[in-house]
């Protein structure tokens, strides 16, 4: 086995029922529910038109600008896999546009996070596949590896590992270890539901909005006339 240049074929994915039990919810509750420290990053941002991101990571990493693994990932990716691919945060060279992309869809890839840049930017958001991305540029990308597929890769702030449940709205994205979802699920669906409490709550205008004077009181905010 050659580090740097080697595909692992398979790896356990997370449940696909726990995938579902996420895909409805916001993703600022759920990175709420893990103390607002997990996420890839500000600088990921949606290319697709509307919707949300919710799979099972299938992870490569590459040299910037080069996507011979990634073709390879799209070819070997399970239906609902969502591709995250760690290309060094390179923008010189994108790494897949229309017709990557349209192969992506056909073979039922649920949606990427790219550390690098796309072209064909129009075609994302006519697709509306969720991808993300760090940029756009027309400049195409080399075939000629190396890189890796199937192992934990950092991307962003995040370490993924393959099999990783992925999340991403128009907020933003992040991924949830298998061995946390069920707890990270619970409190999220905690969270979702006080939120809902608070909402109905302002729009009846009975939310009791006194804390907001005690903690300038308890922080020695000062009043003057």
């Amino acid at each position: 086995m050659s580090y740097g240049f080697r595909i692992k074929q398979s790896w356990r994915r997370i449940d696909a029922e726990m995938v579902d039990a996420f895909r409805d919810l916001p993703v600022a509750n759920v990175s709420d529910a893990m103390q607002r420290l997990p996420g890839f990053g500000p600088e990921f941002r949606p290319m697709h038109r509307s919707g949300v991101l919710a799979g099972p990571a299938l992870t490569v990493r590459t040299r910037p600008g080069d996507n011979l693994m990634l073709h390879k990932a799209i070819d070997m990716a399970e239906p609902g896999d969502v591709i995250v691919v760690d290309a060094g945060g390179d923008l010189t060279n994108s790494l897949m546009g229309e017709l990557m992309l349209a192969h992506a869809i056909r073979r039922g890839v649920a949606g990427f996070v790219l550390g690098g840049a796309i072209r064909d930017a129009e075609a994302f958001l006519e697709r509306n596949l969720p991808v993300y991305a760090l940029g756009i540029t027309h400049r195409g990308p080399y075939r000629t590896g190396p890189g890796e597929i199937g192992f934990p890769i950092r991307i962003g702030a995040a370490l993924v590992s393959p099999g990783d449940l992925v999340l991403g709205d128009f907020d933003g994205v992040l991924s949830v270890p298998p061995g946390e979802a069920s707890a990270v699920l619970a409190a999220t669906r905690a969270k979702n539901a006080a939120e809902e409490k608070q909402m109905a709550a302002t729009e009846a205008g009975t939310l009791d909005r006194s804390w907001v004077d005690k903690a300038l009181r308890d922080a020695g905010c000062t009043y003057l006339d």
